[in-house]
């Protein structure tokens, strides 16, 4: 059958003749996985194999299965054949999957994960016997393609310029590969397969506000109708695994087989929902079908709109999935799906006017994602820069310093960032670092907890093939799809259903199978692995996900990390103390999913190099006052916590001063003297004279900002601010300006006048200008104003009756007794005869009495 790609192939070829980069454009179904490297095989530049590097298993048996029957031939065994004329010979397709080789010595086309590639560079980065390797759909910009291309990138530039590199996809961003291939010929090729006719939805299936819970009820109503309206099989894309199968149950009775297809499933269950059928069917698939597939039949795609997309939290290291609205690039892709094998339709479940809202690509995983594992390989590589390497997107630094962060912890990168065994070891594992250290350090727990008998080499050996094999299917089970969600949080209690095999059997068969393959030889057989191990295993992986138990009722849990967790009440791990929590969704309050529980005893014994006692004077605002604790901390959880006897003076004062700062300056009890001293030396500071620039600040903001300066040396056993009050105040401050200075502020700014009575008359520095109240008849004689301040300005005087009541406000003595005295004179007589009024004041005696009984005086 001839293919849209078909008409570019000698292009392809000619260009891949005279240089060793290609980018390659080609639509949905237009046959360009199965047809090029079919078309370099025999290229005189290609004397050794050409490598496929496809997304995902399933893409890569199917498409190897493609190649070898478009050349007659067919897969079977580790690479023999039988070809159609009946005799038998090696073949020239194979591929390799995890689990699964089928290559031979005549394998010329290799179908590869993207993984494989990295460790076969890892290996041996000159790539003996390899020629080409073509990077298939790499528009979805997956963390692995974007290493392997970087890495071979840097392998044809230093060890192999004749290495052809070929990255191809029917939506990839032709601009963005061009920045790190600028030597790349670009081919596109126009033609689709088949014809797709696009429908969008006249108006939302829902407000966009609504709960996209609905979404598989409104999915299932346009299964219905396009099978009413259309001919053909169905192939259905949503977000996951939880809408595929409420979406199936709505479709019973819908007279057609409905099958789920979805990463997963057991492989022999995948490649069934791809198999041709002999009744109509309902295809129900993730993101797994949007590539390098064709399902038999299909001329149908209804593309619910939705992607799901891993998410990492930089700060917390937790990781979400998330779902988010398809890009325009995924959306092309899967409706090239319906024009596979004749003209199809397609059923988008959005309005024609919000496509253009869509993004036009999906992120990239690499700046989305966990990238410990990018970390390690690339210290491996020997790239302690990922920004020297050829990557679209470079990994963010935030990410690469947490992923640093977390491989120095498990040993796998020294102090200096380079790689150690450890590491390298982990990094030949196919687990993330987490897990590949649990695995790594299984036998070394074994003797740490005391489980084997030293002096007993056959208990010792029973005691640590326990534990690795506990470890293995540990790893194998975080590492798959929650087989076992009835079972809560429950992870020892999934360990033990595995062991017994109780539960789906195929899941269960195809998790003890793949830990088998982790750990060939029976070094790691699933019979005998010891759920009770499976807390203190976990806790290598995860020492940031160590959870303690909050106090209270409801089971509240504070991570090791700094992040509060939350469990059902009434889930079975919900009153332990200390939990190991490897699967935690993000969020403000996160929600724990998978848990093993833990005694002190064994964290003690497991992870004693990260628990360190610390001492701690802390301010609580519950209590109001300094807590002096000693604690065994383990991140952020305290295991264990008592009071600090002796705590030295100024770890007190520290940690009073933080609450004071809190709570506020104005929260200290200050006394009149104290507040009026504050008072005079602000007034003077804003006069602007020669001494304000030489005075302190001492208002609030001041004061809170220079605790360290005034009041901290003064503090030695006090916990409560109100204990401050037992310290005089004024004297602390006065100290804080100094003795000279203290001095100068008192004869500029003084507290108190002195009238010619000799009485001390208070100074309200708080009034503009600053005021003294005072009893007129104490000022007779008086014939200067006074004044303060430098340079000198003029008290206000209120002048008072003899019973204490305001009389008038003056700021120029000498003219009050010249000008309005008379006036007051006049009412004061009236109402106080008894009282002296003289008609000159300026030259009469100060007094504070009445006249004498019978004496008579000129007034």
């Amino acid at each position: 059958m001839e293919l849209p790609i078909d008409d570019v192939l000698p292009q392809i070829r000619a260009a891949l003749d005279g240089g060793t980069q290609l980018i390659l454009a080609a639509p949905p179904g237009a046959g360009k996985t199965t047809r090029v490297p079919l078309a370099l095989m025999d290229a005189a530049w290609a004397t050794g194999k050409i490598l496929v590097l496809e997304p995902r298993r399933i893409a890569v048996r199917t498409a190897a299965h493609r190649m070898a029957e478009t050349l007659g031939e067919r897969l079977e065994g580790t690479g023999r054949t039988r070809v159609k004329t009946g005799g038998q010979t090696a073949s020239r397709i194979g591929y390799r999957i995890r689990g699964r080789t089928r290559v031979g010595p005549a394998t010329r086309v290799e179908v590869i994960t993207e993984g494989i590639l990295t460790r076969m560079l890892q290996s041996d980065p000159d790539l003996p016997g390899i020629s080409a390797i073509l990077f298939d759909e790499v528009h979805e910009r997956s963390i692995h393609t974007d290493l392997g291309l970087a890495l071979a990138l840097e392998v044809q530039a230093a060890l192999r310029p004749d290495l052809r590199l070929v990255a191809m996809s029917a939506t990839l961003d032709v601009a963005a590969f061009r920045r790190i291939m600028p030597a790349a010929a670009v081919i596109e090729s126009p033609g689709r397969a088949y014809q797709v006719e696009t429908r969008w939805l006249a108006r939302p299936w829902r407000d966009p506000g609504a709960d996209r819970r609905a979404l598989p009820g409104a999915v299932a109503a346009q299964v219905r109708a396009a099978l009413a309206e259309e001919a053909g099989d169905a192939l259905v894309f949503l977000p996951g695994v939880g809408e595929i199968k409420r979406t199936a149950a709505l479709l019973d009775g819908v007279g057609a087989e409905v099958r789920p297809l979805y990463g997963a499933l057991p492989l022999k269950e995948q490649l069934a929902a791809l198999a041709p059928a002999k009744e109509r069917r309902v295809v129900l698939a993730t993101a797994i079908a949007e590539t390098s597939l064709t399902v038999p039949g299909v001329r149908i795609v209804i593309d619910a709109g939705f992607s799901r997309r891993a998410e990492v939290d930089r700060a917390t290291g937790l990781s979400r999935l998330v779902t988010a609205p398809v890009s325009r690039a995924e959306a092309d892709q899967r409706s090239g799906r319906a024009g596979r094998i004749e003209p199809g339709v397609c059923y988008r479940m959005w309005t024609k006017g919000a496509e253009g809202a869509l993004p036009a690509h999906p992120p990239p995983e690499i700046l989305a994602i966990d990238l410990a594992p990018l970390a390690l390989e690339l210290a491996v590589w020997g790239a302690r820069d990922a920004g020297a390497l050829a990557f679209i997107d470079p990994p963010p630094e935030a990410g690469m310093q947490a992923a640093r962060g977390l491989l120095q912890a498990l040993g796998a990168l020294d102090a200096r960032g380079r790689i150690t065994d450890h590491g390298r070891a982990l990094a030949g594992q196919p687990l993330h670092p987490r897990l590949a250290h649990m695995t790594e350090r299984a036998a070394d727990l074994a003797d740490t907890l005391g489980a084997a008998n030293q002096d007993d080499s056959s208990t010792k050996a029973t005691a640590e093939t326990t534990a690795k094999a506990t470890a293995v299917l540990t790893a194998v089970l975080l590492g798959e799809r929650d087989p076992m969600p009835t079972l809560g949080t429950d992870l020892p209690e999934r360990l033990r259903a595995l062991i017994t095999r109780r539960g789906d059997p195929a899941r269960i068969a195809a998790i003890r199978d793949e830990a088998k393959r982790l750990a060939p030889n029976g070094q790691a057989d699933p019979d005998k692995a010891n759920p009770d191990l499976a807390g203190p295993l976990l806790a290598l992986a995860y020492p940031d996900r160590i959870a303690l138990r909050r106090p209270g009722a409801a089971p509240r849990y504070l991570l090791s990390n700094g992040r509060g967790a939350i469990m059902d009440p009434t889930d079975a791990h919900a009153q332990a103390r200390l939990l190991v929590v490897p699967d935690v969704t993000d969020g403000r309050e996160a929600r724990i999913r998978l848990a093993a529980p833990l005694t002190e005893r064994e964290l003690r014994q497991t992870l004693p190099d990260l628990i360190h006692e610390v001492s701690v004077a802390e301010w609580s605002q519950r209590d109001n006052q300094v807590l002096a604790r000693r604690r065994e901390m383990l991140g952020a959880i305290a295991l264990s916590d008592r009071k600090w006897e002796d705590a030295p003076a100024d770890v007190l004062a520290n940690a009073l001063l933080t609450g004071l700062r809190e709570r506020g300056i104005d929260r200290l009890p200050w006394p009149k003297d104290a507040q009026a001293l504050r008072t005079r030396i602000t007034w003077l500071k804003a006069q602007g004279g020669a001494i304000a620039s030489q005075l302190p600040d001492l208002s609030d903001q001041a004061l809170a900002n220079t605790l360290q300066d005034w009041l901290a040396p003064h503090l030695s056993t006090q916990t409560r601010i109100e204990q401050i009050g037992e310290l005089n105040l004024t004297n602390l401050l006065r100290d804080y300006l100094g003795w000279e200075m203290a001095q100068q502020a008192d004869r500029l700014a003084p507290s108190h006048w002195k009238s010619p009575l000799g009485s001390r008359l208070l100074v309200d520095y708080g009034q503009d200008p600053p005021q003294i109240a005072v009893r007129l008849q104490e000022l007779f004689g008086q014939t200067r104003h006074p004044t303060v301040g430098d340079p000198p300005r003029p008290l206000a005087l209120a002048l008072l009756s003899p019973a204490g009541r305001p009389v008038q406000v003056t700021a120029d003595l000498p003219g009050f007794w010249q000008g309005s005295y008379n006036d007051v004179r006049k009412d004061m007589r009236a109402r106080y005869p008894k009282h002296p009024w003289p008609e000159d004041p300026a030259n009469a005696t100060p007094t504070r009495r009445a006249k004498a009984a019978g004496k008579a005086t000129k007034s």
